[in-house]
């Protein structure tokens, strides 16, 4: 019988990209492959669940730190900044996870017919031990991937049954408040959504709180917890993390990264970026790009 690993690795082994990450045709659905303790990695997480079936990884959340290994999920339930380092992994044992983006619409849709569970912390980020329903609908997705036919017809329900089992846990709570369409979570949501699409552009925060449907200082306030940083701190998390991908992977240059991602002042980006991940840019991408040759 296939277990969630088996099928894990073959498709991760397949089609992941450099980064290890191998996105499948199931909207939301991905694997991750690494053959190596990696570095540190910073991003603004979307609201997903990610089961770890070999190796471990370890995430912090601001002054909050989670280990987990094969057989731990891990539970993002706000768009939160993270800083994660894979911590086990190697040639013969890579570390292998598969990740589901949660979606709004079937937590609202599926909500509305179950009873509410337990109330659990307001935590965003929290670790558990990967429940035996969530495993067995997470094989059955990846073995879709093999039958491409079947996929527009069973997708959809395997994805329902997924959020389900994800509702039904101890972290029911936490995922619930995704799909109140005038929660919070959802209003706070519609201003993220733009911060994402538009990060290189000037935004006023009067246009964010009109957008979240809330007085700016509302606005702020639920900003910051539910997502621990202010808007503006996530507009510049968002433009340093993209700024960072350009000269990793399109070769740009830290002027021509700063000004695509929206800074007018080189100092300034240059400040900001060593401020953030710890090195200039000059360095920290020729530290970046000597670790992997050094690995490939």
């Amino acid at each position: 019988m296939t277990t969630l690993l088996d099928a894990v690795r073959r498709y991760a082994d397949v089609h992941a990209d450099q980064d290890g990450i191998a996105r499948t045709p199931i909207a939301g659905l991905s694997t991750v492959r690494a053959a190596r303790p990696g570095d540190l990695v910073h991003a603004v997480s979307r609201p997903l669940v990610a089961l770890v079936v070999q190796g471990a990884k370890h995430v912090a959340m601001g002054a909050s730190e989670f280990r987990f290994s094969a057989g731990d999920s891990l539970l993002i339930a706000a768009d939160v900044p993270t800083v994660s380092q894979i911590t086990r992994a190697s040639i013969a044992a890579p570390y292998y996870s598969l990740v589901l983006e949660l979606d709004p619409a079937i937590i609202g849709a599926l909500s509305m017919q179950m009873k509410a569970v337990a109330a659990s912390d307001d935590a965003p980020v929290r670790v558990s031990p990967t429940e035996e329903e969530l495993a067995d609908v997470a094989v059955r997705l990846m073995r879709l991937l093999d039958r491409p036919s079947s996929l527009p017809i069973l997708q959809e329900q395997l994805l329902r049954e997924a959020h389900y089992w994800l509702l039904a846990g101890q972290h029911g709570n936490a995922i619930r408040r995704l799909g109140l369409p005038d929660g919070n979570v959802q209003r706070i949501g519609r201003a993220i959504a733009l911060l994402r699409a538009e990060y290189a552009q000037v935004l006023p925060v009067e246009r964010l709180a009109a957008i979240a449907g809330m007085s700016i200082s509302s606005f702020h306030q639920h900003f910051r917890a539910i997502t621990t940083l202010s808007p503006l701190q996530f507009q510049k998390q968002l433009r340093l993390i993209e700024a960072r991908r350009m000269m990793m992977s399109q070769g740009a240059s830290p002027s021509s990264a700063a000004f695509a991602v929206g800074y007018e002042s080189v100092p300034q980006f240059t400040r900001e970026y060593g401020r953030f991940f710890g090195l200039p840019p000059v360095k920290d991408i020729r530290a970046a790009r000597t670790l992997l040759q050094s690995v490939a």
